[in-house]
């Protein structure tokens, strides 16, 4: 079988940050959407709103807030502030979920605020926050998710960002406006065991982002079975967005065609 005659359950999106990146950013979203697939972008504030609004392209998430932290009063205030911006920004491109780390992180991906242990107090207040952000996704019907984050390599200090951290902290708000976002690749270096965290996060995943250990590349590139991880995806009847957050290993156009074969059957 060619990959022209499989097709995908899912709704597949690739990270316009990450990829096409010799080419101006409304190029590579036009790319991205020619090539069937939808868009993801990160900090809003560094991009054209209106020229993105005027693309065409169909956009799956982009980052839902521009500063602030999940447990301290202060940055719980500035993160639900500037939470409040990027609705309005999401609304105009059409973006359904808006995604969420357990602290700010500055442009190399290291948090704003490190943290290397979490105390009671700030699972709790962490908590409170996630609540006040659910009630501001569920009046502007969008969906915040909080993404797991690997510490050991991309992202040292950063508080909550475990998948087993996001679960729990997801878990209990319970909440049709919080939802995780499922990071793959800094699952695999973070906690590894896939499949069995893709089942207990099952109910409550908002979305599913992919790439390959080593490198950060898209699959196939590394050493997660992805044809595996699809087919537990479906077996376990989802059918939301998977999308490519990683580099390209060469080609770009190649990259996403394996990204693609690798969630279709």
């Amino acid at each position: 079988m060619t990959t022209s005659t499989l097709s995908s359950p899912f709704t597949l999106a690739v990270c316009a940050e990450m990829v096409f990146r010799d080419l101006p950013m409304i190029e590579r979203v036009k790319r991205i959407d020619a090539l069937g697939f939808q868009v993801e972008i990160w900090d809003w504030t560094k991009h054209d709103i209106e020229a993105l609004a005027s693309s065409g392209a169909t956009f799956s998430s982009m980052t839902g807030y521009v500063t602030g932290t999940l447990a301290d009063a202060a940055g719980a205030d500035e993160l639900l502030r500037t939470a409040a911006e990027s609705v309005e920004v999401a609304k105009r491109l059409g973006i359904p979920r808006l995604n969420l780390h357990g602290t700010g992180l500055d442009g190399e991906g290291l948090p704003v605020k490190p943290c290397q242990q979490m105390t009671g107090a700030m699972w709790l207040k962490a908590r409170e926050t996630l609540n006040r952000l659910a009630d501001l996704g569920e009046q502007h019907d969008v969906t915040f998710v909080l993404e797991n984050l690997n510490t050991d390599v991309d992202h040292p200090g950063v508080p909550f960002a475990r998948t087993e951290d996001v679960l729990a902290l997801v878990e209990s708000v319970d909440r049709p406006g919080l939802r995780i976002m499922l990071d793959l690749y800094h699952s695999q270096i973070g906690e590894g065991n896939l499949i069995e965290l893709i089942r207990r996060c099952g109910p409550y995943i908002g979305e599913v982002q992919v790439a390959d250990v080593p490198g950060r590349c898209e699959p196939g590139t590394g050493e997660i079975n992805y044809p595996a991880i699809a087919k537990t995806l479906n077996d376990m009847g989802y059918r939301g967005t998977v999308g490519l957050e990683g580099w390209a290993s060469g080609d770009d156009d190649l990259a996403l065609d394996r990204f693609r074969a690798a969630f279709s059957f």
